[in-house]
């Protein structure tokens, strides 16, 4: 098969349907764009949830004076026998330290609680108020396995001496379920732009072949195969699903680049997370490059099935 026929007809087959194959392009590009991003951020959400697990201690906090008089008005018994003794500090840590689970245990007094309390909300109305007696001893605990911690829940929630067990993978839970709803949404937005793109693609197709039914029933005539027939038109779908696949890549680098990385970025802005780098974009980028030309190709193939007939 000569190439200058091949491409002469692709050609041909892109300028007779202009605004479509400009239909197809856009919308082939936004869903690859919102399927890239969807990589992304189940890449950002697994990098996240790496670095803040990794971070994240469970706190016990211990039943003070405070908490033993206020214990009957709260209607609260976790502190019904009164305040922590020093026999039962001493349990809980030994405990602790045996749990394998378990990689340091930090000991925080009130007055240190006070003191970081003051450090983090002094400016608040409610820091003029608040005495270190009323702030509760507690132990930070850090773990091997972060993911693990309602081991620690288990093993010491409801103890004589210990007013409640907390920690934060309850937050962070909360926020990467939200992100992965907002990920779930992307991919439905991104199948129903791909339905459209593939509708957009068999239509352009149909047309196409439509307008061109008299040279190829002269080729058909000849003795030209089905495939040598097809491929102008395949060839067509699979160049404008390119070029729309080239449109996504530069919107995801573009994302990666002004968003994340250059200037006033979210990387300069919130320092708290680990954003994803260029190695994660890189490597979804021929993905979707891939996707962007056989899409459109399959859609086409099974397009002319029915439609190239003569």
């Amino acid at each position: 098969m000569r190439a200058q026929f091949v491409m002469s007809e692709i050609g041909v087959g892109l300028r007779r349907n202009l605004t479509m194959t400009f239909a197809v392009i856009i919308s082939v590009a936004l869903s690859l764009a919102l399927f890239g991003g969807s990589l992304l951020m189940r890449d950002q959400v697994s990098k996240m949830k790496g670095y803040w697990y990794d971070k994240v201690n469970v706190s016990i906090y211990l039943c003070n004076k405070s908490d033993a008089e206020d214990n009957g008005e709260s209607g609260s018994k976790a502190c019904a026998k009164g305040a922590v003794t020093p026999e039962q500090k001493q349990q809980i840590e030994t405990d602790l330290k045996k749990m394998d689970l378990v990689e340091t245990v930090h000991y925080e007094s009130s007055d240190e609680a006070y003191k970081h309390y003051k450090e983090r909300f002094g400016h608040t109305a409610l820091a003029s108020v608040i005495t270190p007696d009323q702030m509760p001893d507690s132990f930070r605990v850090k773990l091997k396995q972060p993911e693990k911690y309602k081991v620690i829940t288990t093993a010491f929630a409801g103890r004589d001496g210990v007013q409640s067990v907390a920690d934060q993978h309850t937050e962070l839970d909360n926020l990467f379920t939200m992100l992965g709803y907002l990920n779930w949404a992307a991919l439905g937005i991104m199948l129903i732009m791909l339905i459209v793109a593939l509708l957009l693609i068999v239509n352009t197709v149909r047309v196409s072949a439509f307008s061109r039914r008299r040279e190829t029933g002269i080729m058909r005539l000849v003795g030209a195969s089905s495939f040598y027939i097809q491929v102008p038109f395949i060839m067509e779908a699979a160049f404008a699903g390119l070029i729309g696949a080239v449109f996504a890549c530069a919107m995801l680098g573009a994302g990666q680049y002004f968003v994340i990385d250059h200037g006033a970025s979210l990387r300069t802005k919130m320092e708290l997370i680990n954003f994803i780098g260029w190695d994660s974009v890189l490597t979804k980028l021929p993905l979707v490059l891939v996707i962007g030309v056989l899409m459109p190709s399959l859609a086409a193939f099974i397009a002319l099935r029915k439609y190239l007939k003569v």
